[in-house]
């Protein structure tokens, strides 16, 4: 089944991702502990209210982590603030392509324009360009979908080159965020870059026109031609394809071939109808098309800014909403062959509290013996959409018929939705001593046996877990929470 995306605002959607990156890049809880993602959740779902939207209540608490942890870490928060679209760099990319159009005939200098190369012409031909690699783009069901790889670069560096540069895993949770800020904005960045570009494109060619007039009123342009290869009548079919937008929209005829011969250099005339058709061809071809096309592509830009779409079955948000909606996950953990000692079962507690979350109904159901694998089948332990954790000793060795035999019975025999993880407890095995091959070489033993069975397998040391918040707690909640999204 597809996921399921939800939309939020640009804004909300840029807070929920930083929150993520930080939480999960914050995988001991040593920067943000179980106790602050506990109250952010508690506080959001106050703020927000019973009956509140998901969107809602994860744009809330995104809301306020970033307002506590951007005083502890305030790298977060400059980050986020990077990457936040700023309004004014539009207006100022368009007011620099209109200064920058009425420079061009300073650059060019003279008062004499070359009907073969003035700089219109050449403006007309970059255009008409860009317009066949937009056709070709479209047809290629590619246009507007991702943000050129160059502008998705800038948006990284922005943000992962920030000084001072964070180390650990602040500097994982700012380049985590940069990665997935610029893989979800992508398309709405595309849109923006379009929209400014196209409205550049158009006011450069006004600044062009504006310019030319605009010196037009103090100074005499004369208009004239040279060439080395060209006659007067291939200058003609040469402009008439150049300048025929500009004669149909002015009304103003193409000169004939003749009056076309009796301007060129050194004879020359008033530019006045030539200024005229290049304006026109201008207006036709750049301005009007580039402004309908600025005006789509900021329609397109608002919807995408408006509506982001984010996968909240992640098992990050999973974990959040189930939280918010008040129904708890229910696991229910049978033993095998395995009576659990106490400080095991407080092991266990913590450590499905870190993996899936505090509000995780856990039952520990009663160990069931060697040789009495089909057990599960005959109580209905198997029935029902609850998760289950399958739990070993690691002192036993795994056996096809036995193990095995369990870890099917088991089994959804309705096809439900349950998820099914193997969890082997380390506990005494490690306790009789901790040789690294007799280790991974009885890990490598449980792994082949849940693989054939597709069952995700996760190693524990229980009792180490129950007394410290250890490495050992951070790599079994990882894999666990990991397994129970992969196997699910």
């Amino acid at each position: 089944m597809r996921p399921i995306k939800y939309t939020v605002t640009e804004l909300e959607a840029i807070e929920i991702v930083a929150v993520r990156a930080f939480e999960t890049a914050d995988g001991s809880h040593t920067l943000w502990s179980d106790a602050d993602r506990a109250w952010a959740s508690r506080a959001a779902a106050e703020v927000v209210g019973e009956g509140a939207a998901d969107a809602g209540f994860l744009a809330g608490r995104a809301r306020l982590v970033l307002g506590r942890i951007g005083e502890r870490f305030p790298v977060i928060r400059r980050a986020v603030r990077a990457l936040r679209w700023r309004p004014w760099l539009a207006s100022t990319i368009a007011v620099a392509a209109f200064i920058g159009g009425l420079l061009v005939d300073r650059l060019g200098g003279g008062q004499r324009i070359n009907i073969l190369m003035p700089p219109v012409l050449a403006l007309l031909a970059w255009n008409l360009a860009v317009y066949l690699l937009m056709a070709a783009r479209f047809c290629l069901r590619r246009l507007g979908n991702t943000l050129p790889q160059p502008w998705r670069r800038a948006m990284d560096r922005l943000a992962t080159g920030l000084q001072p540069h964070p180390g650990g895993e602040l500097g994982a949770a700012v380049a985590r965020l940069a990665s997935d800020w610029g893989r979800l904005s992508a398309p709405l960045h595309g849109a923006r870059a379009a929209r400014i570009l196209h409205l550049a494109a158009a006011l450069l060619a006004t600044g062009v026109l504006a310019g030319f007039y605009l010196r037009g009123l103090a100074f005499a342009y004369e208009a004239t031609w040279e060439s080395t290869f060209l006659a007067a009548g291939d200058v003609r079919r040469l402009l008439a394809i150049a300048l025929a937008p500009g004669a149909a929209l002015s009304g103003i005829p193409l000169p004939t071939a003749d009056e076309i011969e009796s301007i060129r250099t050194p004879a020359g005339e008033n530019a006045a109808r030539w200024l005229h058709l290049l304006a026109a061809s201008v207006a036709a071809v750049v301005i009007v098309p580039r402004l309908v096309l600025a005006l789509l592509a900021w329609l397109l830009e608002r919807r995408r800014s408006s509506s982001l779409p984010i996968d909240f079955d992640e098992p990050y948000f999973d974990r959040l909403l189930r939280d918010f909606r008040g129904g708890p996950l229910r696991l229910t953990v049978i033993p095998y062959s395995y009576t659990l000692p106490p400080e095991a079962t407080s092991g266990l507690e913590r450590l499905v509290a870190r993996a899936l979350g505090g509000n995780t109904l856990l039952t520990v159901g009663p160990a069931v013996r060697y040789g009495d694998e089909d057990a599960p089948l005959r109580t209905g332990a198997n029935n029902g959409d609850g998760q289950i954790i399958a739990l070993f000793n690691a002192t036993a060795t795994p056996e096809r018929e036995a193990h095995g035999a369990f870890l099917r019975a088991l089994g959804n025999p309705d096809g439900g939705a349950r998820r099914i993880v193997a969890l082997v407890d380390e506990s005494s095995f490690l306790a009789r001593g901790r040789q690294p091959g007799r280790v991974e070489g009885r890990r490598a033993a449980w792994r082949e046996l849940c693989a054939t069975l597709r069952v995700g397998c996760v190693f524990a040391d229980l009792a180490a877990i129950a007394t410290a918040d250890s490495g050992s707690l951070d790599a079994a909640a990882s894999a666990l929470a990991g397994n129970f999204a992969e196997h699910g």
